[in-house]
């Protein structure tokens, strides 16, 4: 595991360097998931690829930029689910954006993933790993290396929320639930990157992550392999919760497909249960 967490470390630099210096303008194609695009799209893609590709434990690949599987090794162990480069038309107005990383052991499903990380392409390049042991663990980059902050933690509640989906699309429950919310002082922060909005609540110490099923995407819009069951794992390790709207743990989802997305919700305990509240799931 050891070997795949440095391998990360290295893509960070290598896709941290190709955002400062490469084109970021879009080709004409469009990944599995019907979306235009960028040029560094693919070319993180492809970084993440070949720095895997001579990694013994890893025995297969499955990006969120194509489609299928590509198997790496007969007697690797785990599987690599990744996103490369998550938010990738914020680059243009110079937003953070990040990478994902899902481990999993055997049959790609949320009780089989045994480790997950991110990156944050901003300011700053950072790093958050998490296993099934401990709390998440926070790196930041410092003259080449990362080098660990801190252990993190969520605390029971805060004031930060982070609401994605198109707002006409929300379903009445949803958009009462959020005005609830702002009503009782939560303060909006969303940029429309995942990465770093989810990274912002971790850091802060609380505070809720939503993407709902919207009456133009009922199921969702983020991923559940590749986004979703990566972040549940960071959440449910720094004493947070992880749930789909229908009160399901997001480390409980079975994806059909490599490309199945899910309505998602991540946030401190008392975010999520009043997210329950709110859907009628208490």
């Amino acid at each position: 595991m050891q070997s795949i967490f440095e391998t990360i470390k290295t893509i960070a630099f290598k896709i941290d360097n190709a955002i400062k210096t490469e084109d970021s303008g879009y080709l004409d194609t469009e990944n599995s998931s019907g979306e235009d695009q960028l040029k560094l799209d693919v070319q993180s893609d492809l970084i993440i690829e070949k720095a895997f590709a001579d990694v013994a434990s890893v025995k297969a690949l499955v990006s969120e930029e194509k489609e299928g599987v590509l198997h790496i090794s007969e007697t690797g162990k785990y599987t690599v689910c990744y996103d490369p480069l998550d938010g990738s038309s914020l680059i243009d107005v110079n937003l953070s954006v990040g990478s994902i990383f899902g481990i999993y052991e055997g049959e790609l499903k949320g009780e089989n993933l045994v480790a997950s990380a991110y990156v944050v392409y901003g300011p700053r390049v950072e790093l958050m790993i998490a296993t099934r042991e401990g709390k998440p663990r926070f790196y930041r980059a410092t003259g080449g290396i990362f080098k660990e902050i801190r252990e993190v933690a969520l605390n029971q509640k805060s004031k930060l929320n982070a609401s994605g989906g198109t707002q006409k699309e929300w379903q009445p429950q949803h958009k009462a639930f959020i005005s609830s919310l702002f009503a009782s002082g939560y303060q909006l922060r969303y940029s429309g990157g995942m990465v770093p909005d989810l990274h912002q609540i971790l850091l802060k110490g609380g505070g809720l992550f939503s993407y709902p099923g919207t009456a133009d995407k009922p199921k969702g819009k983020l991923r559940q392999l590749f986004e979703v069951i990566p972040f549940a794992l960071m959440y449910e390790q720094a004493g947070g919760e992880a749930v789909n709207d229908k009160g399901q743990r997001l480390l409980e989802l079975v994806p059909g497909h490599p490309h199945d997305t899910s309505p998602c919700f991540f946030g401190s305990k008392t975010e999520i249960s009043a997210l329950r509240e709110a859907y009628g799931l208490s």
